[in-house]
């Protein structure tokens, strides 16, 4: 009696401290967006994307010294996939991205991870899902798909030729949570995440400052040290702090759990637009109450599993 008591109090515990992850990263991510539109404004899509990579090494190099003791090196071969497709990648796509289409749109367009997380996960990572769960993924898309056909001036073929890049960062999202959840899931968050950005920071320094005209760039406006210092808070806090959290939030929670994030960042990104002066419409709301109601079935735990 007292072991089973003991096993619901721990989940339980799980259970919130989940949910605060999740919410931290809402905030941090669904803020990224804006920071990357806003650096943008000085730096080139190329240059932002290695200034971010580097922010995010630079503030995670303490953590590979004092990690570099517990790295088993036969996952770094797995740990340098996660560098790359899950975070070195991915930057470069979403500052292209954002050269094209409205911070609230890549926001929006960022919700269709937990549909490739789910369907990458079942064909080759042998993931079982609940039927339920995977309602509250098409419902949540579904919900997806309408905000973003009342976004970004409502022309979903002018956005597509931008918004690719997010798709094609969001199927990238989707397997390396699946790797990070099969082949990781001994290894500490703080471990995965400062190597990965040591394996793919030390390239972009290097390429940032000796193929690149950041200096330049830098020194010829005063006020670029403010698109830097929009770039860093999106290095330090949206890369380097959030993927610790979420690394953690994989391996505790689950795959469709932590990929859920995603359907709330809109909500966030929205919002930053809106205060940014793009356009609001007010069925927004509307479109934001139905992906709230697919990451409750997203996460709802009755029901039958079922697997490809």
């Amino acid at each position: 009696m007292w072991t089973h008591r003991r096993k619901i109090e721990n989940n339980n515990q799980k259970t919130i401290i989940g949910w605060l992850i999740l919410t931290t990263l809402v905030l941090i991510w669904g803020s990224s967006f804006i920071l990357m539109k806003r650096g943008l404004g000085y730096f080139s899509h190329i240059q932002l994307a290695l200034l971010r990579i580097s922010f995010a090494f630079v503030f995670l190099v303490p953590f590979v010294i004092s990690s570099i003791k517990k790295i088993n090196k036969k996952k770094l071969g797995y740990i340098a996939l996660v560098g790359i497709i899950g975070n070195g990648i991915p930057a470069f796509l979403f500052a292209k991205a954002q050269t094209g289409i409205d911070s609230s749109l890549a926001g929006v367009l960022n919700s269709l991870t937990p549909l490739f997380t789910l369907l990458v996960g079942m064909m080759f990572f042998s993931y079982k899902a609940r039927w339920v769960n995977i309602g509250g993924v098409f419902i949540a898309l579904a919900g997806t798909i309408g905000l973003m056909s009342i976004s970004g001036n409502k022309s979903l073929d002018f956005n597509f030729s931008y918004g690719i890049y997010v798709i094609i960062a969001t199927l990238l999202y989707a397997i390396n949570i699946n790797i990070v959840k099969r082949y990781l899931e001994d290894t500490d968050a703080v471990t995965i995440t400062s190597f990965a950005f040591l394996i793919i920071g030390i390239p972009a320094v290097t390429v940032l400052f000796l193929f690149t005209d950041f200096v330049p760039s830098l020194t010829a406006s005063p006020k670029a040290w403010q698109g830097l210092g929009y770039i860093a808070l999106l290095g330090i806090f949206g890369s380097g702090l959030a993927l610790i959290l979420y690394n953690q939030l994989i391996k505790n929670s689950g795959v469709l759990f932590a990929a859920s994030v995603t359907y709330l960042i809109p909500v966030v990104a929205v919002f930053w637009g809106i205060a940014d002066e793009e356009v609001f419409d007010p069925t927004y709301i509307l479109w934001i109450a139905v992906i709230l109601l697919g990451v409750f079935l997203v996460n709802f735990r009755a029901g039958k599993k079922i697997s490809l």
